[in-house]
C-alpha cells in the first residue's frame, strides 16, 4: 500500500543569476514498511529532498502526500501537529534538548501534542533501544551512539506513518554506526514502520529495499534490490533505471 508520494516536486534558492535549482521536478513514491535509501553526493539535493519529505521546508513547487493528505496543504499550525503525529525525523547531530532528560527527550513529541504518555510503548522502546538506566541523564552525560539512540527513541514514540534519517551514522565510528543501522532496520520489521534514510555510505543503502539515487537534483537511479516473498522473506532483486 502507498504511503508516500512525491510529484514534481521542485526547490529553487535565489534569483537571476545567484538562482539554484536543489530539486527539480523530482517524483516517486513509497509503500508502507518499506526501507529506502536515498544516496547521492554532497550538493545533490537529497537532503532538501528529506526536508520536503519531512515537512520542514516548503518546496517552490510540486506535493508531497503522507497517507492521502498533502503536507503543503496544510496550514503551518495543521502541518506542525501532522508532522509531531505521522514524521519520525532522525538527525545525524542528533538535536536533542540539552536541559531534558533521555525520557523528557524521547516524550517530547507527545508533551508539545498534550497527549498521554504510553509507559509500556516508552518502556519497551527504551528497552530496545539499550537506554535502560539512562532515563534520568542529560545528553552531555552520554555517548554519541546513546544520543543516536535517544534520537531514535523520540522518533518512534509517536509511532509514526514514515521515519525520515538524514546521515543517522554520519558521526559515529563505524562499530557504533552498525549497531545504529540496525536498530533503524529492526524497528522498519517490528513496527512496520517506513524507512527513508539518507546516506553517501553505498554500504548502508546495499541494505535497504530500494536506491534512489540523486545528482544535481534529480533522479538518475530508482532501483528495488531487496523485494519481500510471500512467507517475509527477503529476496534479492534488481531492476533497470
Amino acid at each position: 500500500m502507498e504511503i508516500l508520494r512525491v510529484e514534481n516536486l521542485t526547490k529553487v534558492y535565489g534569483e537571476g543569476e545567484t538562482q539554484v535549482k536543489a530539486l527539480n521536478n523530482v517524483s516517486f513514491s513509497v509503500n508502507e514498511g518499506e526501507f529506502v535509501a536515498i544516496i547521492g553526493p554532497s550538493g545533490s539535493g537529497k537532503s532538501t529532498m528529506l526536508h520536503m519529505i519531512g515537512g520542514v521546508d516548503r518546496p517552490t513547487s510540486g506535493s508531497v502526500t503522507i497517507k492521502n493528505t498533502n503536507l503543503y496543504d496544510l496550514s503551518e499550525t495543521k502541518l506542525a501537529i501532522f508532522r509531531r503525529r505521522e514524521i519520525g525525523l532522525i538527525y545525524q547531530f542528533y538535536n536533542l534538548i540539552p536541559v531534558l532528560d533521555v525520557e523528557e527527550n524521547i516524550t517530547l513529541p507527545l508533551l508539545l501534542d498534550n497527549r498521554k504518555v504510553d509507559r509500556e510503548r516508552l518502556k519497551e522502546i527504551v528497552h530496545t533501544l539499550k537506554l535502560d538506566g539512562r532515563l534520568t541523564h542529560l545528553p552531555n552525560q552520554l555517548s554519541g551512539g546513546q544520543q543516536q539512540r535517544v534520537s531514535i527513541g523520540r522518533a518512534l514514540i509517536n509511532n509514526p506513518a514514515i521515519m525520515l534519517a538524514d546521515e543517522p551514522t554520519g558521526n559515529l565510528d563505524r562499530k557504533t554506526g552498525t549497531e545504529i543501522l540496525e536498530l533503524l532496520k529492526y524497528s522498519n520489521r517490528k513496527y512496520n514502520q517506513t524507512l527513508i534514510v539518507i546516506t553517501h555510505d553505498e554500504s548502508i543503502a546495499a541494505q535497504a529495499d530500494r536506491i534512489i539515487a540523486i545528482e544535481d537534483g534529480t533522479i538518475t537511479r530508482n532501483e528495488v534490490v531487496r523485494n519481500q516473498d510471500s512467507n517475509g522473506q527477503n529476496t534479492s532483486r534488481e531492476v533497470g533505471r
